[in-house]
């Protein structure tokens, strides 16, 4: 009985885990993001991934019982902050560092995957909490710890009204480009972007 009980659900299931590389989960959570990308959430099934990283159905039934828990995982795996590791020592700097950083590939990247899940993510808790953690957390920490050390040096007030709205006009004119203008917002437009609005805004030259 004791033996019995020690290997409830959840040791089974950590087994069950246990039989996949490391390696070959991220070579999963590589194809559904590309999927993505590409087709959209919509199109995407569990078994049209298990096709294509010639895996069987319930080895991915296994792992993730659900689409929207298997894309939400690939999600939290594949955190990389764009903006990480800026710091001109200024932030006007900052600034048009993280815009040419923002239209590098990475970039269009995420841009990509927020079109392909805009419509799931608004019905799906879960994916959406996933979504803020991958792709938009991360950048605001790194946003919000360029204005902070600007704070510090006394380069701008930290009751600046602006200050609050420098991730959502970085992160948003990524994702608005498209729409407006059906061309990715690359590093020569955002920087024009942040010259013309943010730092003006900001009262930084």
């Amino acid at each position: 009985m004791t033996s019995q009980a020690a290997d409830g659900p959840e040791t089974v299931v950590a087994s069950r885990r246990s039989k996949i590389t490391p390696e070959r989960e991220q070579e999963f959570y590589d194809a559904v993001l590309d999927q993505i990308r590409e087709c959209g959430y919509e199109a995407i099934t569990m078994e049209g991934v298990a096709a294509s990283t010639r895996c069987s159905k319930s080895t991915l039934y296994r792992q993730w019982r659900t689409k929207p828990q298997f894309v939400a995982a690939a999600l939290r795996a594949n955190r990389c902050p764009r903006f990480a590791g800026i710091d001109t020592g200024s932030l006007a700097g900052d600034l048009r560092e993280a815009a040419r950083a923002a239209g590098e590939w990475p970039g269009r990247d995420s841009t990509q995957l927020l079109q392909g899940l805009s419509n799931a993510v608004m019905q799906d808790e879960e994916l959406q909490q996933a979504l803020r953690e991958a792709l938009v957390e991360p950048e605001v920490v790194e946003l919000r710890q360029m204005i902070n050390r600007a704070v510090e040096r006394g380069e701008i007030a930290a009751d600046h009204p602006a200050l609050e709205f420098i991730p959502a006009q970085l992160l948003g004119i990524l994702r608005i480009r498209p729409v407006l203008e059906g061309q990715h917002a690359d590093a020569a437009y955002l920087t024009q972007f942040v010259e013309a609005v943010v730092l003006p805004a900001l009262g930084l030259t």
